[in-house]
């Protein structure tokens, strides 16, 4: 009698099948090759939460300096001109995120909070026009959840309402992947050319005409007498473009897409506006918008009985660790009931030195346009099988989502 033997893990990123549903195989892969090698394309994958959460903090053998995306125009030592500090080890990358840091305060996350209000308030006005009272059909991720987070960043750089639109469209077309092609589309790299030469120029206006925006106050920020490049400028602003934008579009349409599959969850939001917080960190947790995040190996890594030589490529699956069941109970479950503790754990916004300069304002920016959802409808369906998947080999979202809403 013969023996099948089982068919191989296969963990590729830019795979569109395991883009749709990749937890089935992160569970297989945390069970059975936590330190997976993909033969193919010679990338190594790291899946449990302890291993990722470790090298996220080892900058002596997890190198950020060749990027953090594996796609091909992406991946090199020119990585920093795009990714700014997210690309780069320390010292360089100490110095520029403390620089960075000088005007990307806390306190001006917080005073944005008005105007993420009035911008929330603009395209929910749009979307929800003329229907108190009624049904209503939309697409809540280009009616809403697409436009809400680059105006946000638009408006925290100081980019006029009149280009907003056109910046929103080059910023979709950068994190596109074409099925098929292990790279940034031409598309995307002409997007990328043309968002690179307009904050340029945006810069060079605001060195003519300061203001009180964060593009000013990058400018002006010093350390013991060093300051930030006009290019270091740029790169941080293009930084925003994919961190700060692309990202909160994705936990926007997560978010919602889990809730409407899960009816008590939805009952009990809807109900209660003060739920929506734990609705956010839930989403974060269960199916986070970075599903991976590459690391360029300075010397050998030895784990669970497999070494990957230096100069290897590897990718940390945060989607996997934050599924992990030595960490996290019941964890293939949305539960908004989940402990605060365990929320902790989940390392959506990386960690260690690269921890995300921006999730505060993640998270901010989430919980105020969920909040006024909520406010403003009673109810919400989605047609799951209608929603259609934005494929890309970092972030997991959605590019379009039918939704009906009842209008309070």
């Amino acid at each position: 009698m013969s023996v099948t033997a089982p068919p191989p893990i296969i963990c590729d990123p830019y795979d569109h099948a395991l883009q749709d549903d990749p937890y089935p195989i992160y569970a297989q892969l945390r069970r059975e090759d936590p330190f997976h090698h993909n033969a193919e394309h010679d990338f190594w994958v790291m899946s449990r939460h302890g291993d990722v959460r470790s090298a996220l903090r080892i900058d002596k053998a997890y190198s950020n300096a060749m990027g953090v995306s594996l796609d091909a125009s992406s991946w090199g030592p020119h990585a920093r001109m795009v990714m700014s500090f997210l690309a780069m080890d320390p010292p360089e990358q100490t110095r520029l995120r403390k620089l960075v840091s000088r005007g990307f305060t806390p306190r001006r996350v917080a005073e944005l909070a008005p105007q993420i209000q009035r911008i929330t308030d603009h395209h929910f006005d749009a979307a929800l026009a003329g229907a108190s009272g009624e049904q209503i059909e939309l697409d809540w991720i280009t009616d809403a959840a697409g436009k809400i987070p680059m105006d946000v960043i638009s408006e925290m750089l100081g980019v006029p309402e009149s280009d907003r639109a056109e910046l929103r469209r080059l910023a979709d077309l950068l994190v596109i992947r074409e099925d098929g092609l292990r790279d940034v589309p031409a598309v995307g790299i002409e997007a990328a050319f043309e968002l690179m030469e307009y904050y340029k120029a945006h810069v060079a206006r605001r060195h003519e005409q300061p203001t009180d925006d964060l593009t000013s106050a990058l400018i002006d920020a010093e350390l013991a007498g060093d300051k930030m490049t006009d290019q270091e400028v740029i790169a941080f602003l293009f930084l925003m473009v994919v961190a700060g934008n692309e990202t909160t579009t994705k936990l926007l349409g997560n978010a919602v897409y889990h809730l409407t599959a899960h009816p008590e969850a939805h009952y009990r939001v809807f109900a209660d506006e003060t739920a929506v917080p734990a609705w956010v960190e839930e989403t974060l947790r269960f199916d986070t918008s970075t599903q991976f995040l590459a690391r360029h190996l300075l010397q050998d890594v030895t784990l669970h009985g497999r070494t990957a030589p230096a100069g290897s490529r590897v990718l940390l699956a945060l989607g996997s660790a934050n599924r992990d069941e030595d960490v996290f109970t019941r964890p293939d479950e949305f539960d908004l009931d989940r402990s605060p503790d365990e929320w902790a754990q989940s390392i959506s916004f990386g960690g260690g030195r690269h921890f995300c300069l921006g999730a505060n304002l993640a998270r901010l920016e989430a919980r105020m346009i969920l909040a006024e959802l909520v406010r403003r409808v009673a109810t919400v369906e989605v047609d799951h099988a209608a929603c259609r998947r934005f494929y890309s080999s970092n972030v997991r979202g959605f590019a379009h989502m039918p939704m009906r809403a009842v209008v309070r």
